[in-house]
């Protein structure tokens, strides 16, 4: 019943601010556009048409509204005045009262706000959709604050609610994609309930405002040397699963690129610097910052960090495994040779292709999509037509989707959109496609090898005495186990040795039976 009240929530919000007009409306038959004219009649729609969608989302709450946070950087996609209005969703969510935030605040820490801070400003200084920042000052000598902790920190304090309001929405968007599996015929393949899955572990991840804290912990460990981003450090004293206190950060907004140029940054620069980070996260590192909108991303103008990224909002953090990272890699590179028969065979390798598929045929419907893209500039390059015409493959070619990469999909279109703002003439292969060749001479090898027997160098030593009692160990386990082998076949044989005797003595008391009836029979009187 609740999830039945929640759909029928989500239509009378879609009624209310007319996306059913701008859904209808942009059918190409003339009676659907004549129907959203009629569904229009007796409601005033006069408010534009992307302020009227940002509504909409920010009223049927956080996952909605992270839906419009991705759909902001498709500005290739999108009219430009829908992308505005839903870039405003990235930190302009409409915050929630400043005194039950000091409440929570004070519940979760424990101690008045006085005590807390020498200075509190109860304004948020950004909102958005799972959370509130307030900016703080720790008092000189806080037990909390270590010598060279930050003593200017930001208060990130969670929205009240939230887990009830996000279980009602992942159980309404289980349903629904229990109803695509059945219903659907790619529904199966498409894996919506274990997307879904994978969409519910991320945002319970971003619940915990301490899981937040440590990823932003190991991805400045990450970054640390890299020379390229800073990651604010956390005052862990002062952390809890609803309260996190951190390092205030001192940057440019990177969609104020006007700003930006204004105080010297290179931002041709820039975009190129983003795409490195980025790939070093998903190929060196395999942990990326999976929400990577402009509202999370700020630029250092500090004479120390001058150009630098500032990464923000830790809550959403992507991983992928050695095979994973290992399959992408070599894509990219056979893509960039336009080498399309090996992203065929790399498909059927990784089992995610039935076997019975034909290489030559997954080898020239890859090259029809991918060829047309090269050699055109970024702003040339539509990643949703691609995106598009590789589903239509996939439907052909019955390629499963896999749910582990549903975050590096969304991350990657993510990209492309700050790639756009930035530099629209940046050309995304070149930039990536040097970085990549390192990564790859770095993984075969003398130096991959020598790197990987340094790492494994402290277990070694812990396993090379005892080899020699390991080797007798399995030798004698290999002599016993041959022992037992042989003694089960002898004893099988026996039996069966005996079986076959039984059986001949059986014949033979069957054939002196018959003879001694014949010659009773033959001795009979008359």
């Amino acid at each position: 019943m609740r999830r039945l009240l929640r759909l029928l929530r989500i239509l009378l919000v879609a009624h209310r601010y007319g996306l059913d007009q701008l859904v209808l409306g942009g059918f190409k038959h003339r009676w659907l556009r004549l129907l959203a004219r009629v569904l229009a009649v007796g409601r005033d729609l006069s408010t534009p048409r992307g302020v009227r969608l940002r509504l909409a989302l920010q009223s049927l709450g956080p996952i909605f509204v992270k839906f419009g946070q991705m759909l902001s950087t498709r500005r290739d996609l999108l009219p430009l005045d829908i992308a505005d209005e839903l870039a405003l969703l990235q930190d302009r969510v409409p915050p929630f009262d400043s005194e039950l935030a000091v409440a929570m605040i004070e519940k979760a820490l424990g101690r008045p706000l006085d005590e807390l801070f020498e200075t509190f400003e109860r304004t948020p200084v950004a909102s958005a959709s799972i959370a509130q920042v307030h900016f703080a000052t720790l008092p000189p000598a806080a037990p909390a604050r270590a010598q060279d902790a930050p003593r200017d920190v930001a208060v990130k304090v969670l929205r009240p609610g939230m887990l009830s309001i996000i279980d009602q929405d992942l159980a309404l968007m289980r349903l629904l994609a229990g109803w695509v599996e059945r219903a659907w015929a790619d529904g199966k393949r498409l894996k919506p309930r274990e997307v879904v899955g994978e969409f519910d572990k991320y945002l319970h991840d971003e619940l915990d405002l301490v899981r937040e804290a440590a990823n932003a912990a190991q991805l400045r460990r990450n970054m640390d040397g890299l020379g390229l981003v800073l990651i604010p450090r956390m005052v862990w004293d002062l952390c809890r699963p609803s309260v996190i206190v951190m390092e205030r950060m001192r940057g440019v907004p990177i969609s104020q690129v006007d700003r930006l140029r204004e105080a010297g940054v290179d931002i041709r620069k820039l975009a190129q610097s983003g795409v490195e980070i980025f790939f070093t996260q998903v190929f060196r590192d395999g942990f990326f910052h999976a929400d990577m909108h402009p509202g999370n991303i700020m630029v250092s103008v500090d004479p120390q960090t001058f150009g630098w990224y500032i990464a923000l909002d830790f809550g959403i953090i992507g991983t992928l495994s050695a095979f994973d990272k290992d399959y992408l890699a070599q894509n990219f590179i056979a893509f960039f040779q336009r080498d399309y028969r090996r992203v065929a065979e790399l498909h059927l390798e990784s089992g995610w292709v039935p076997a019975d598929v034909r290489v030559e045929e997954l080898e020239a419907a890859v090259r029809t999509v991918c060829e047309p893209q090269f050699e055109r500039p970024l702003k040339d390059i539509s990643l949703g037509q691609i995106l598009m015409r590789l589903f239509q493959v996939s439907r052909r070619f019955k390629v499963e989707i896999q749910p582990q990469l549903v975050l590096l999909q969304k991350t990657l279109l993510n990209v492309e959109g700050l790639g756009r703002q930035l530099d629209p003439d940046l050309d995304l292969w070149s930039t990536a496609q040097p970085f990549l060749r390192r990564w790859m001479r770095s993984q075969v090898g003398w130096p991959a090898l020598r790197e990987h027997l340094r790492r494994e160098a402290p277990r070694y030593a812990q396993y090379l005495p005892s080899l020699p009692r390991l080797v007798h160990q399995a030798l004698e386990h290999t002599a016993s186990a041959r022992d037992r082998e042989l003694q089960r076949q002898l004893l099988a044989e026996q039996r069966r040795t005996n079986m076959l005797l039984q059986g001949l003595v059986g014949f033979g008391l069957g054939v002196l039976a018959v003879l001694l009836v014949i010659a009773l029979w033959d001795l009979r009187p008359f």
